[in-house]
């Protein structure tokens, strides 16, 4: 018997033409119109286009939403097996709470835009910086992070796969780790192209408007169980999910230990619903034997679910 799992992929998924795979298909087209009507920006044309604002955090983090419930859309009307588990990376985890019942779509859209605009303010650009670590353990991170920091802030963000973790916080700390990291053997230490230095403790005065704005959001139980970032466990209470999306923003991403988690349960099929191979690529070196399929277009929808 197949336990299964859903994955939505954050932001750095996106692209020009990430969509394509499912030419054709109303309800992808559908899912991108709502959300350009509720918040009046031209969504399907900034994933079919050449532009410069699809890497804007304000859109990406709605496009990206979009782009997970329309692909999560075209799952249920194929008629995929109910996955006993949902979770999403980072802005993702928004999705997958869409996808559960929990928020409503047309909640979910001006949230994530304005918890986009309350990360993007809270850090003027050019104060704050990422970068991935790549071919250490997390514990050297850690401890090239804390020599790093000299009083600024530095931390690891995203526990992405064992000898892949993000760190993040002001720029100079962030540049002071990534040479500490080579020093210490990191195989590469690469500054991210983003403006917002996401899960760390500068997101502090981003968390405390996003939890204002929160309690105007109506949050249901969910129907499927959606694992949060900051502590992997599964909420059904409404004001739990909230703290739990608050805290996200100042929290790592703990990616490996969700992935853990479920290969514990015996979930022994999962499918990154959303643009892009990142989160399938991340699986299969956190748990091999665990396989999963990125669902970035009909064909890999209608393979996944035979």
């Amino acid at each position: 018997m197949t336990k299964s799992a859903l994955f939505f992929p954050g932001q750095g998924s996106q692209s020009v033409g990430m969509m394509a795979g499912f030419d054709g298909i109303a309800v992808i087209k559908e899912t991108f119109n709502e959300a350009s009507d509720l918040l009046g920006v031209d969504f399907w044309s900034m994933v079919t286009e050449e532009n410069d604002l699809l890497n804007q955090t304000q859109h990406t983090q709605p496009l990206m939403l979009a782009a997970g419930v329309a692909t999560w859309r075209v799952y249920q009307i194929m008629k995929g097996e109910t996955p006993a588990f949902l979770a999403g990376h980072s802005l993702g985890e928004y999705t997958a709470l869409v996808a559960s019942g929990a928020i409503s779509y047309t909640d979910a859209l001006p949230l994530v835009k304005f918890r986009a605009e309350a990360m993007q303010n809270a850090v003027p650009e050019g104060v704050g910086a990422m970068a991935a670590i790549l071919g250490l353990d997390d514990a050297t991170v850690n401890a090239v992070c804390i020599d790093a920091a000299k009083g600024e802030v530095v931390t690891p963000v995203n526990l992405n796969s064992p000898g892949q973790v993000v760190i993040a916080g002001n720029k100079a700390a962030v540049e002071r780790a990534m040479m500490l990291a080579k020093e210490k053997g990191a195989k590469r230490a690469i500054q991210l192209p983003v403006s917002v230095p996401s899960h760390c403790e500068l997101m502090l005065p981003a968390a405390k408007q996003l939890a204002e704005y929160l309690k105007n959001v109506q949050i249901n139980a969910p129907e499927i169980p959606v694992l949060h970032n900051a502590d992997v466990v599964a909420y059904s209470d409404s004001d739990k999910i909230k703290d739990a999306l608050v805290r996200q923003l100042h929290s790592p991403v703990r990616w490996v230990e969700t992935v853990q988690f479920l290969h514990r349960l015996q979930i022994n099929k999962t499918a990154e619903c959303g643009p892009g191979k990142v989160l399938a690529g991340l699986t299969k070196r956190i748990v091999a034997e665990m396989p999963c399929t990125a669902l970035v277009s009909i064909d890999a929808v209608v393979a996944y679910k035979s």
